[in-house]
């Protein structure tokens, strides 16, 4: 079975943009990192040309036979329970910039992929999210594994103290600023989904708090919970 790995399209200099494919244990494996359109895409520049450059990665697995995407991000934790370095499964997402209507399926509908209008109830796959807790019960992970709602915004600045007690009304656990047009485009080419976020920091939600959100400490607890992150989406793949 074909299998790939998304991460974010390249938020920064810091997001490296790299694309491979080769092979983990017995399964097929293509990956991309970063800037993954090698045309600094961001998710951030919302116009319909650009959401289809972000999102091109995915058409292509499909046409090379991949069956079964896994996605990765680093988010804020909304959830007051999360901690910082926690693993969210994502069971399910909120796509705030799609209300504005900024989706990456606007415009002429490519047959060879989807149909017009796809599902999006059942967009994280059940069974991957329990082979998922499975795997790092395995591992020594259950303790930081958590599951819940990831809610994408546009950014590229942090969300407001008003925008966060919103989010958590509306049911969010985490925020990011990634990987919800990927999915949109996996399940309408047909593609298995699994998300997983990364918290890198807790959103500040009391205006008598001095914290502040940054993107140092994102990249701090990225690096503190890589290689479990790694191991988990390794020892899935395996079982894929």
């Amino acid at each position: 079975m074909r299998t790939s790995h998304i991460s974010p399209p390249a938020l920064c200099r810091a997001m490296l943009g790299s694309w491979c494919s080769g092979g983990c244990r017995a399964a097929s494996v293509s990956a991309c990192r970063g800037d993954s359109t090698s045309t600094r895409a961001t998710t951030y520049t919302r116009t319909a040309r650009l959401s289809l450059q972000v999102t091109f990665p995915v058409r292509v697995f499909s046409l090379l036979g991949v069956e079964t995407v896994i996605v990765t991000n680093a988010a804020g934790g909304l959830n007051g329970s999360y901690d910082v370095g926690d693993i969210m499964l994502i069971k399910d997402h909120i796509n705030m910039p799609g209300f504005a209507g900024q989706n990456p399926l606007c415009g002429h509908n490519d047959d060879r992929f989807g149909h017009r209008f796809p599902c999006m109830s059942d967009a994280y796959d059940r069974e991957l999210r329990a082979l998922a807790k499975q795997t790092a019960e395995e591992q020594g992970c259950s303790s930081f594994l958590q599951e819940g709602v990831y809610c994408m915004l546009a950014g590229p600045s942090y969300e407001t103290i008003a925008e966060c007690k919103l989010l958590q009304m509306l049911g969010a656990d985490t925020v990011g600023m990634s990987t919800v047009p990927e999915v949109v485009v996996a399940r309408h080419c047909g593609l298995r989904v699994l998300g997983l976020s990364l918290i890198t920091n807790k959103v500040v939600t009391d205006y008598d708090s001095v914290e502040k959100a940054n993107h140092e400490e994102v990249l701090k607890t990225t690096e503190r919970r890589t290689q479990d992150l790694q191991r988990l989406v390794s020892n899935l793949i395996t079982k894929i």
